[in-house]
Protein backbone atom coordinates (compact mmCIF):
# COMPACT_ATOMS: atom_id res chain seq x y z
CA UNK A 1 0.00 0.00 0.00
CA UNK A 2 1.18 3.71 -1.20
CA UNK A 3 0.18 5.66 1.99
CA UNK A 4 1.99 8.70 3.39
CA UNK A 5 4.26 8.35 6.35
CA UNK A 6 2.37 10.10 8.52
CA UNK A 7 -0.85 7.41 7.99
CA UNK A 8 2.08 4.66 8.97
CA UNK A 9 2.92 6.62 11.62
CA UNK A 10 -0.15 6.85 13.46
CA UNK A 11 -0.75 2.97 13.24
CA UNK A 12 2.32 2.27 14.45
CA UNK A 13 0.95 4.19 17.12
CA UNK A 14 -2.35 2.63 17.32
CA UNK A 15 -0.24 -0.74 17.47
CA UNK A 16 1.72 -0.04 20.89
CA UNK A 17 -1.97 0.23 22.12
CA UNK A 18 -1.17 -3.75 22.96
CA UNK A 19 -0.74 -6.37 25.86
CA UNK A 20 3.40 -6.16 26.11
CA UNK A 21 2.53 -2.10 26.19
CA UNK A 22 1.04 -3.00 29.26
CA UNK A 23 3.02 -5.27 30.40
CA UNK A 24 5.88 -2.81 30.05
CA UNK A 25 4.33 -0.46 31.99
CA UNK A 26 3.71 -2.22 34.86
CA UNK A 27 7.05 -3.32 34.95
CA UNK A 28 8.51 0.70 34.85
CA UNK A 29 5.47 1.14 37.85
CA UNK A 30 7.33 -1.17 39.81
CA UNK A 31 10.67 0.41 38.61
CA UNK A 32 9.58 4.02 39.84
CA UNK A 33 9.05 2.27 43.42
CA UNK A 34 12.65 1.23 43.29
CA UNK A 35 13.53 4.80 42.53
CA UNK A 36 11.49 6.16 45.21
CA UNK A 37 13.14 3.78 47.55
CA UNK A 38 16.58 4.31 46.23
CA UNK A 39 16.37 8.14 47.11
CA UNK A 40 16.14 9.52 43.07
CA UNK A 41 14.10 12.73 42.62
CA UNK A 42 11.07 12.88 39.94
CA UNK A 43 12.76 14.69 37.87
CA UNK A 44 15.67 11.82 37.95
CA UNK A 45 13.38 9.17 37.33
CA UNK A 46 11.83 10.40 34.68
CA UNK A 47 15.27 11.48 33.13
CA UNK A 48 16.77 7.94 33.16
CA UNK A 49 12.83 6.49 32.38
CA UNK A 50 13.44 8.11 28.54
CA UNK A 51 16.54 8.63 28.02
CA UNK A 52 17.90 5.25 28.97
CA UNK A 53 14.65 3.71 28.41
CA UNK A 54 16.43 -0.15 28.60
CA UNK A 55 14.85 -1.21 31.48
CA UNK A 56 17.23 -3.53 32.94
CA UNK A 57 20.12 -0.90 32.54
CA UNK A 58 18.24 2.00 34.00
CA UNK A 59 17.61 -1.01 37.32
CA UNK A 60 21.65 -1.02 37.05
CA UNK A 61 22.14 2.29 36.91
CA UNK A 62 20.11 3.55 39.94
CA UNK A 63 21.85 0.18 41.51
CA UNK A 64 25.03 2.24 40.92
CA UNK A 65 23.67 5.79 42.10
CA UNK A 66 21.93 4.00 45.38
CA UNK A 67 25.32 2.53 46.33
CA UNK A 68 27.51 5.40 45.81
CA UNK A 69 29.52 4.02 42.64
CA UNK A 70 31.77 6.45 40.92
CA UNK A 71 30.43 7.85 37.68
CA UNK A 72 32.93 5.92 35.03
CA UNK A 73 32.19 2.41 37.15
CA UNK A 74 28.66 3.36 36.26
CA UNK A 75 29.01 4.19 33.03
CA UNK A 76 30.72 1.10 32.62
CA UNK A 77 28.34 -1.28 33.81
CA UNK A 78 25.37 0.33 32.02
CA UNK A 79 27.19 0.05 28.95
CA UNK A 80 27.63 -3.31 29.65
CA UNK A 81 23.89 -4.10 30.04
CA UNK A 82 23.02 -2.37 26.94
CA UNK A 83 25.67 -3.98 24.94
CA UNK A 84 23.02 -6.96 24.04
CA UNK A 85 21.14 -4.02 22.05
CA UNK A 86 23.55 -3.32 19.45
CA UNK A 87 22.90 -6.69 17.77
CA UNK A 88 19.31 -5.98 18.08
CA UNK A 89 19.65 -2.73 16.17
CA UNK A 90 21.85 -4.07 13.71
CA UNK A 91 19.11 -6.72 13.13
CA UNK A 92 16.46 -3.98 13.08
CA UNK A 93 17.96 -1.42 11.05
CA UNK A 94 18.08 -2.95 7.05
CA UNK A 95 14.92 -3.85 7.98
CA UNK A 96 13.17 -0.32 8.20
CA UNK A 97 16.12 1.43 5.76
CA UNK A 98 15.20 2.38 2.44
CA UNK A 99 18.48 2.78 0.34
CA UNK A 100 18.59 6.56 -1.34
CA UNK A 101 15.60 7.80 0.78
CA UNK A 102 16.12 6.76 4.68
CA UNK A 103 17.82 10.17 5.89
CA UNK A 104 20.74 9.04 9.18
CA UNK A 105 18.90 11.39 11.88
CA UNK A 106 15.40 9.14 11.42
CA UNK A 107 17.84 6.02 11.53
CA UNK A 108 19.25 7.63 14.62
CA UNK A 109 15.52 8.41 16.06
CA UNK A 110 14.66 4.81 15.74
CA UNK A 111 17.41 3.41 17.08
CA UNK A 112 16.70 4.95 20.48
CA UNK A 113 13.44 2.84 20.91
CA UNK A 114 15.39 -0.56 20.34
CA UNK A 115 14.71 -2.48 23.60
CA UNK A 116 13.32 -5.97 23.78
CA UNK A 117 9.43 -4.93 23.47
CA UNK A 118 9.85 -2.62 20.63
CA UNK A 119 12.28 -5.23 19.25
CA UNK A 120 10.19 -7.87 18.87
CA UNK A 121 7.20 -6.35 17.72
CA UNK A 122 9.02 -5.02 15.31
CA UNK A 123 10.32 -8.16 13.90
CA UNK A 124 7.32 -10.09 14.28
CA UNK A 125 5.27 -7.41 12.18
CA UNK A 126 8.12 -5.15 9.69
CA UNK A 127 8.48 -8.07 7.14
CA UNK A 128 4.52 -8.04 6.26
CA UNK A 129 4.34 -4.06 5.68
CA UNK A 130 5.76 -2.51 2.47
CA UNK A 131 9.39 -1.12 2.83
CA UNK A 132 8.81 2.40 3.25
CA UNK A 133 5.74 2.17 5.83
CA UNK A 134 8.23 0.27 8.04
CA UNK A 135 9.95 2.72 9.62
CA UNK A 136 7.06 5.92 10.16
CA UNK A 137 5.35 2.57 11.59
CA UNK A 138 8.76 1.48 13.96
CA UNK A 139 8.60 5.03 14.83
CA UNK A 140 5.01 5.78 15.45
CA UNK A 141 5.22 2.53 17.70
CA UNK A 142 8.29 3.69 19.62
CA UNK A 143 6.91 6.69 20.26
CA UNK A 144 3.82 6.12 21.61
CA UNK A 145 5.33 3.32 23.44
CA UNK A 146 7.83 5.54 25.04
CA UNK A 147 5.69 8.20 25.87
CA UNK A 148 2.75 6.24 27.50
CA UNK A 149 5.41 4.69 29.72
CA UNK A 150 6.82 7.99 30.93
CA UNK A 151 4.17 9.40 31.64
CA UNK A 152 2.73 5.99 33.84
CA UNK A 153 5.83 6.05 35.48
CA UNK A 154 5.69 9.86 36.85
CA UNK A 155 2.16 9.13 37.92
CA UNK A 156 2.90 6.14 39.41
CA UNK A 157 6.20 7.69 41.40
CA UNK A 158 3.86 10.16 42.71
CA UNK A 159 1.63 7.25 43.94
CA UNK A 160 4.11 4.54 45.12
CA UNK A 161 3.85 5.29 48.59
CA UNK A 162 0.58 3.44 48.56
CA UNK A 163 1.61 0.18 46.92
CA UNK A 164 2.71 -2.40 48.66
CA UNK A 165 6.59 -3.33 48.36
CA UNK A 166 5.75 -7.34 47.22
CA UNK A 167 3.23 -5.63 44.31
CA UNK A 168 5.84 -3.29 43.22
CA UNK A 169 8.54 -6.07 42.72
CA UNK A 170 6.08 -8.53 41.37
CA UNK A 171 5.38 -5.98 38.55
CA UNK A 172 8.82 -5.61 37.78
CA UNK A 173 8.81 -9.46 37.43
CA UNK A 174 6.62 -9.11 34.85
CA UNK A 175 9.49 -8.25 32.00
CA UNK A 176 11.14 -10.82 32.12
CA UNK A 177 8.76 -13.82 32.26
CA UNK A 178 6.67 -11.65 28.95
CA UNK A 179 10.48 -11.03 27.57
CA UNK A 180 11.45 -15.14 27.29
CA UNK A 181 8.00 -15.87 26.12
CA UNK A 182 7.80 -13.25 23.36
CA UNK A 183 11.24 -14.31 22.31
CA UNK A 184 10.35 -17.66 22.34
CA UNK A 185 7.27 -17.02 19.98
CA UNK A 186 9.32 -14.65 17.68
CA UNK A 187 12.32 -17.27 17.11
CA UNK A 188 12.34 -18.15 13.53
CA UNK A 189 15.57 -20.02 13.68
CA UNK A 190 16.30 -23.47 15.55
CA UNK A 191 19.40 -21.43 16.90
CA UNK A 192 17.48 -18.70 18.36
CA UNK A 193 15.09 -20.96 20.53
CA UNK A 194 18.61 -23.15 21.11
CA UNK A 195 20.24 -19.74 22.48
CA UNK A 196 17.28 -19.02 24.63
CA UNK A 197 17.17 -22.16 26.27
CA UNK A 198 21.65 -22.32 26.78
CA UNK A 199 20.67 -19.00 28.07
CA UNK A 200 18.22 -19.60 30.39
CA UNK A 201 20.43 -22.07 31.87
CA UNK A 202 23.80 -20.51 32.09
CA UNK A 203 22.21 -17.21 33.07
CA UNK A 204 22.13 -17.82 36.78
CA UNK A 205 25.94 -19.62 36.75
CA UNK A 206 27.48 -16.38 35.09
CA UNK A 207 25.49 -14.72 38.07
CA UNK A 208 27.23 -16.73 40.57
CA UNK A 209 30.36 -17.09 38.79
CA UNK A 210 30.84 -12.54 37.52
CA UNK A 211 28.13 -10.46 38.52
CA UNK A 212 27.62 -7.63 36.67
CA UNK A 213 29.40 -9.57 33.46
CA UNK A 214 26.87 -12.21 33.74
CA UNK A 215 24.85 -10.58 30.93
CA UNK A 216 27.96 -10.49 28.30
CA UNK A 217 29.44 -14.09 29.34
CA UNK A 218 25.76 -15.41 28.85
CA UNK A 219 25.12 -14.11 25.65
CA UNK A 220 28.49 -15.01 24.29
CA UNK A 221 28.90 -18.60 25.39
CA UNK A 222 25.35 -19.12 24.97
CA UNK A 223 25.27 -17.87 21.15
CA UNK A 224 28.16 -19.26 20.29
CA UNK A 225 27.03 -22.68 21.87
CA UNK A 226 23.69 -22.45 19.99
CA UNK A 227 25.50 -21.21 17.03
CA UNK A 228 27.36 -24.54 16.60
CA UNK A 229 25.22 -27.23 18.26
CA UNK A 230 22.52 -26.06 15.55
CA UNK A 231 25.68 -26.13 12.72
CA UNK A 232 27.06 -29.67 13.35
CA UNK A 233 22.74 -30.92 13.96
CA UNK A 234 22.07 -29.42 10.26
CA UNK A 235 25.68 -31.59 9.60
CA UNK A 236 24.48 -34.99 11.15
CA UNK A 237 27.50 -34.77 13.37
CA UNK A 238 25.55 -34.36 16.41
Amino acid sequence: MNLPGRVWFFRGSKAAISIPALILTAAFVGYAGLARESGLSLLETLLMTGLVWALPSIVVLTGAISSGMGLVPAAIAVALASVRLMPMTMALIPMVKVEGKTKRWQLLYISHFIAVTAWVHGMRNLPDLPREGRLPFFAGFGTALTSFVFCMTGVAYLLVERMPPMVAGALVLLTPVYFICSLWSAARLAADKAALLIGLVLGPFFYLVTPGLDLLWTGLAGGTLAYLITRYMRRGLL
